[in-house]
């Protein structure tokens, strides 16, 4: 923890020699394609590099040796974005790049050991986004209506605003991960393939899709009794899914250009947002009873508000963001599945105690059939100077998970602040986290933290 700290005071003594920049590049490269502009490419690449200290659950080893602590240093993400408007009603969009790699893990598939493909190394580049799309109602020809349609690898996932969140402006560090239930079973990193419309009504925006899921093949582990069923995910010759967001912005509009929704407008914008979406998908689990298979439905519902709002005296550039959800989701009985980001532990063979039914590391109870509430909120501090200068957000989130598989509901919240050298293309941020560590489903015998400073650029 000790590193950590020294590392995140070293990063802020710097601040002040690079807060003095000026934005001038924008949003990324632009290279127009004719005279006014409406036909263009656009290149945006942004990395996250996070500093961590974190305690272990029971059970963790570290490099073959037990270890109940851990520092280290990642890449969260390397990301290239590049789209083009090539007419006024077709784009091509690509999104692709690398994450989550450490020094034990994240490499190419099969790196392992020492070596020139050693642990951790050399990681695989992979596309997240890759879609066309068509728009067959321009909203400079209808102010009221609008409506693009596309098709392939996309990001238009329905269910809640943070499902489909850009990764670019998040309030907190990072996401909760059970804003994308499916991510890296039935999805590829938070996407499907299939088609989508979107499109705006007045100041209702609407997304909808209807996608091929990838295939899941877990095996369920046989019960005798229907009461302790476990759903796992298990797709077979997969069904089509269904996905859809409804929001209503009662303030400023927002973009809808790209699918990714902004997590902190800075006070640049007035935004009030209530949403809600939903995300089907048939038989896409399955649990054995004294040997008889059941398939299960996946039925997830969410309800979200955003808002993003200056306050206070025009000349202090005071800003409040907020955002609130709820989710109700149901993967067949008992579903439940650990997550860990970034996890550098493994499971310790000698450890003789009680260990996490999550696993080692830094892994916790993320997704499961049952429901989430997440709250955030952040405060964007006074700051009368005309030029661009260092700016500074505290924020906090909490989280209630209530999973039928485990018989305690849990709590967990996050602390931390955004220091923003030039708004959120350049940008560090630290927090601290807590998570619960649950020994039994009945059982939560404490909670662990973990310590985080990212520093964030983006072009």
């Amino acid at each position: 923890m000790k590193k950590i700290f020294f590392i995140a005071a070293i990063l802020l003594l710097s601040l002040k020699g690079f807060s003095q920049g000026s934005t001038d590049y924008g949003s990324g490269m632009k290279f127009n394609l004719n005279e006014d502009g409406s036909k263009y490419m656009r290149f945006i690449a942004w990395n996250q590099i996070w500093f961590r200290s974190s305690q272990m659950n029971p059970g963790t080893m570290i490099g073959g040796e037990s270890a109940s602590t851990g520092t280290d240093i990642g890449n969260r993400r390397l990301r290239f974005l590049a789209y083009s408007q090539i007419s006024k009603r077709y784009m091509i969009v690509t999104h692709f790049g690398i994450n989550n790699q450490t020094f034990t893990n994240g490499g190419a598939a099969g790196t392992t050991g020492t070596g020139g493909y050693g642990a951790g190394k050399k990681p695989g580049i992979f596309f997240h986004d890759a879609w066309n799309e068509y728009a067959l109602v321009l909203p400079e020809k209808d102010k009221k209506f609008s409506l693009t349609m596309g098709g392939g690898l996309h990001y238009y996932m329905g269910l809640s605003r943070a499902t489909m969140a850009s990764t670019l402006n998040f309030l907190t560090i990072d996401a909760p991960i059970f804003n994308w239930p499916l991510i890296e079973n039935s999805d590829q990193f938070a996407r499907q393939m299939g088609l989508f419309a979107k499109g705006k009504y007045g100041k209702l925006e609407y997304r909808v899709s209807y996608n091929k899921p990838f295939a899941t093949n877990l095996v369920p582990t046989n019960v005798t009794s229907a009461d302790n069923a476990v759903a796992v995910d298990n797709s077979g010759n997969t069904k089509w899914s269904k996905a859809g967001y409804f929001e209503y912005q009662f303030l400023d509009q927002e973009a809808n250009v790209l699918p990714y929704k902004v997590g902190s407008y800075l006070g640049t914008k007035k935004v009030f947002n209530i949403g809600a979406g939903f995300y089907t998908a048939p038989d896409a689990t399955k649990s054995s009873v004294n040997n008889t298979i059941s398939k299960h439905n996946i039925n997830l519902f969410a309800a979200d508000v955003f808002l993003d709002l200056p306050v206070g005296k025009k000349e202090n550039k005071m800003a409040v963001t907020a955002y609130s959800v709820y989710y109700d989701y149901d993967f067949g009985p008992n579903y439940l599945r650990n997550v860990a980001i970034m996890n550098i532990g493994s499971a310790d063979p000698s450890f003789t105690g009680n260990r996490a039914m999550a696993g080692p590391g830094n892994a916790q109870a993320t997704i499961g059939s049952g429901n989430i509430w997440y709250t955030q909120a952040g405060i964007l501090l006074p700051n009368k100077a005309v030029k661009p200068k260092l700016r500074v957000q505290p924020f906090g989130a909490f989280t209630y998970k209530n999973f039928d598989a485990l018989d305690k509901s849990s709590t967990q919240f996050d602390l931390g602040t955004n220091f923003f050298l030039d708004g959120q293309h350049a940008k560090i941020t630290a927090q601290y986290s807590t998570r619960p560590v649950y020994t039994t489903p009945s059982n939560i015998s404490g909670s662990k933290g973990e310590f985080i400073v990212q520093l964030q650029i983006y072009l």
